[in-house]
């Protein structure tokens, strides 16, 4: 393997070894940006966990959920992991704007069918009974979930303003270092929603 792929195993950038260092350090900016995210997350996790029986006489999980959803949320979105990592491996190695825009259009159109099938399961809850102000447990389950939706609609949008990107600039370095962010700040949003799933529905179900 090239000196080439070991500096930068993800993408392959055309920079001069001074801009490689340079976005090398952007990366590492991001993973605290990342990592600073987490510990938002863990706050909203702990205060959930201190609120499972707070429910003030209102519904509770077994009253709201809709576990048959939440699974099709959480099969789209593992599924748009799988779609963004093949973006990345045609970028890598065909290094193909098309393809690369194809992968991203599936992985935008399964981040939309999450949020469709998230704001119907809040429009369903509040129907119920289960609004953000009924119980202390419901508004911190929705500000834990919310949170998390909030996360998904900003990588959609994130995906669209790449899309366009790829377009105008195509696949040059740039381009190529923040669809790698971009990967990074999904891959993640994916981890978190399978820490939502199994701690907050299947243990409220259960």
């Amino acid at each position: 393997m090239s000196a080439h792929l070991k500096n930068h195993p993800g993408i392959n950038l055309d920079r001069e070894d001074a801009e490689k260092t340079e976005a090398e350090e952007v990366l590492f900016g991001f993973w605290v940006f990342l990592m600073s995210d987490l510990v938002i997350f863990s706050l909203l996790f702990a205060t959930l966990g201190t609120m499972l029986g707070s429910l003030a006489g209102g519904p509770g999980p077994r009253q709201l959920f809709d576990l048959k959803s939440a699974g099709i949320e959480t099969g789209a979105l593992l599924l748009s992991s799988f779609t963004y990592g093949m973006s990345s491996i045609a970028m890598k190695y065909g290094n193909s704007p098309r393809r690369v825009q194809g992968w991203l259009v599936v992985t935008l159109l399964l981040g939309v069918v999450f949020l469709g099938y998230e704001v119907h399961d809040f429009v369903t809850m509040v129907s119920r009974g289960g609004g953000i102000d009924r119980s202390g447990y419901l508004s911190s389950f929705f500000a834990l979930v919310g949170t998390h939706g909030l996360h998904v609609t900003a990588g959609s949008i994130w995906l669209i303003v790449m899309l366009v990107q790829i377009q105008v600039f195509g696949l040059d370095s740039l381009v190529k270092t923040r669809l790698l962010r971009l990967g990074l700040f999904w891959h993640f949003l994916d981890i978190v929603w399978v820490g939502i799933f199994s701690v907050v529905y299947l243990q409220g179900l259960a």
